[in-house]
């Protein structure tokens, strides 16, 4: 089921397997500023990752003596959340444990998306619940994809990334989903970093020491563009697809397994413990313009 919600300013559409972002248009220029979607080079738009990010250390983990096997960046974004709420510039998006998701992660949870249309921004909210007695072991992330190029007068090259509070950029190595223990550093002119598709030739770019909290997509050609902020997110990842026409900024809380993990849940990088009874959110934004 495809659902839109609009202000005055955006309009925004979304499925509800996955709870998935799929358009986010400017309703005076006509700007999709998400990708459009191409099942040759990606099938996905915006899914969320829930309830790992990233690989696990081969697809398993173990959670008291038992071991159990998760695709990479989770099942959420492959199943069908209920809208429970619908008006006309915000909506709810939640989703439960199943018995099928049982099989393969022991915890009850409600997890939720909240989408809301302020001026010329979408906000993204995370919201999870532990109904249980016990600790939750979650990690969560976003993966939105941005059209690049934005406009047809324009292209890929003439666009760049300007972050807020970066100079350098320390970028983990990705070896086989997993992350290694080689870092290289790339060096920003003003907090700027060139797009090119090089960039993503060794799979995406893997930050864990990223100072910024809000990365703005611009172009050398015209005024059109993005901010994106994420505060409180402290890991970070850039990927496009080799040739296609995105690029895919996501935020994390959690990332994926190091070559070097045990598979234990409870001691993976990154993993939050949420104690019964509590609610956890985080929220990131972008701003169309």
């Amino acid at each position: 089921m495809r659902i839109s919600i609009s202000n005055q300013v955006l309009k925004a559409s979304f499925a509800s397997k996955g709870a998935e972002l799929q358009s986010l248009v400017h309703q005076s220029t006509a700007i999709n500023y998400l990708w459009a979607g191409d099942a040759r080079y990606w099938g996905k738009f915006s899914p969320v990752l829930f309830p790992i990010v990233g690989a696990l250390k081969n697809n398993s983990y173990t959670f008291n003596r038992q071991t159990y096997c998760m695709p990479r960046h989770g099942f959420a974004r492959d199943m069908d959340f209920s809208a429970e709420k619908i008006a006309e510039d915000e909506i709810l998006f939640s989703l439960g444990a199943t018995p099928e998701t049982l099989k393969i992660y022991p915890f009850t949870f409600r997890l939720s998306l909240r989408y809301k249309l302020v001026n010329n921004q979408l906000f993204c909210t995370y919201e999870v619940y532990n109904p249980a007695a016990q600790n939750l072991f979650f990690s969560i992330g976003g993966h939105p994809a941005f059209a690049v190029p934005l406009t047809q007068n324009t292209a890929y090259t003439d666009y760049y990334l300007q972050f807020n509070k970066d100079e350098n950029l320390e970028v983990h190595q990705v070896l086989n989903n997993l992350i290694g223990n080689a870092t290289t550093s790339i060096k920003l002119n003003e907090g700027k970093l060139p797009l090119k598709r090089q960039l993503f030739a060794n799979d995406a770019l893997v930050f864990k020491t990223l100072k910024s909290d809000a990365i703005s997509l611009l172009n050398t050609e015209n005024q059109h563009g993005l901010k994106f902020t994420f505060p409180n997110f402290p890991y970070f990842g850039i990927w496009a697809a080799k040739n296609a026409n995105f690029l895919c900024l996501e935020p994390w809380c959690g990332i994926a397994d190091s070559v070097l993990h045990d598979q234990e849940l409870s001691e993976k990088e990154g993993i939050i413990s949420l104690s019964p009874h509590t609610l956890w959110q985080r929220t990131w934004a972008v701003a169309c313009f």
